[in-house]
């Protein structure tokens, strides 16, 4: 078995060894992971934080080794808490890595950093301000920063400023937590879930205080929630149906 961290800022994890292939989330600076299976220009794996796997390119890791892979798992991260901050390597060169990466790696990967970083775990009160900071970034399939970020990816990586794991697909988080009776139960930061017509759970929402909810649909938005679903203010209609609420922490 080999092991490797991201050394690049954000890097495509496929469901295909293809650069055309579906891009089904995104491996941020610093997070690390099994190589499952190796050919010659990919390599599938499976992410350390969420055990998420797909395939990257062989070029756009580092590896590591397996005491250094499990050191890791056992450290709380570090996770880097402004839109966009630079690492510097041993040769001085600047790397941009995005909000929400991890910089456990900084010394594996001979890097330095000098921005701001989060080691804690933050009330649930403080999800909704780490929410708002991803409003107006681009709905994009995969999707894990403020320049491009899908439904579950928003709730995934808001949860993880604040020192949560949860899983990166909607109906993967639909699996965790309590689920609430009604929305009157709810408070700001639970999650609500939204299922299609053939009952699969597609999208996924942080609920906010007043019957509120933030979540990507084209872009990260503030719309209204009741009791059928989310009601996009825009449209005038509603754009989701309510499948459960829960309660993660």
């Amino acid at each position: 078995m080999q092991y490797g961290v991201c050394n690049l800022s954000i890097v495509p994890l496929r469901i295909e060894p293809s650069d055309a292939s579906e891009l089904v989330s995104q491996v941020l600076y610093g997070e690390h992971f099994k190589v499952l299976e190796q050919r010659k220009n990919w390599c599938r794996i499976r992410l350390a934080f969420d055990k998420y796997e797909g395939w990257i390119d062989t070029k756009q890791y580092f590896e590591i080794t397996e005491d250094i892979y499990y050191k890791l798992n056992e450290e709380q991260p570090k996770i880097a808490t402004d839109l966009v901050e630079f690492v510097n390597d041993e040769n001085d060169q600047l790397y941009t890595v995005p909000l929400g990466a991890t910089l456990n790696s900084l010394d594996i990967l001979n890097h330095t950093h000098d921005g701001s970083i989060s080691d804690s775990v933050l009330p649930k009160s403080n999800l909704i301000n780490t929410a708002l900071t991803y409003l107006n970034a681009p709905y994009l399939w995969g999707g894990k920063t403020p320049f491009g970020i899908d439904c579950s990816g928003l709730t995934q990586m808001v949860y993880k400023l604040n020192g949560y794991k949860i899983f990166r697909d909607a109906s993967q988080q639909a699996t965790q937590g309590e689920p609430l009776s009604f929305i009157e139960e709810s408070e700001a930061g639970d999650l609500a879930f939204f299922d299609n017509n053939e009952g699969k759970i597609v999208h996924v929402g942080i609920i906010m205080n007043d019957n509120y909810i933030i979540h990507a649909h084209g872009k990260v938005r503030i719309d209204r929630l009741d009791h059928s679903g989310i009601y996009n203010v825009d449209k005038n209609t509603h754009t989701h149906k309510l499948r459960v609420i829960k309660k993660i922490i």
